[in-house]
């Protein structure tokens, strides 16, 4: 199985944390909504899931 980082923007309020979190910096804030713009360097760690408190943000098992 493959993983994807999957976003629920309408859940996002902005807070920020899950980018805080991010060790490769693949997230940030635009818009009062948090975006991956560099989704390719993503390393699917799942501490944005972790740390969001409004579940907007996770690590999901795709199929190919």
């Amino acid at each position: 199985m493959k993983k994807e980082l999957m976003i629920q923007a309408e859940w996002c309020k902005g807070c920020g944390i899950c980018a805080a979190f991010c060790p490769k910096h693949v997230l940030e804030v635009k818009n009062e909504k948090v975006e991956a713009v560099r989704k390719e360097d993503c390393i699917l760690c799942g501490q944005c899931e972790l740390r969001c408190p409004d579940y907007a943000i996770w690590v999901e098992e795709v199929s190919e």
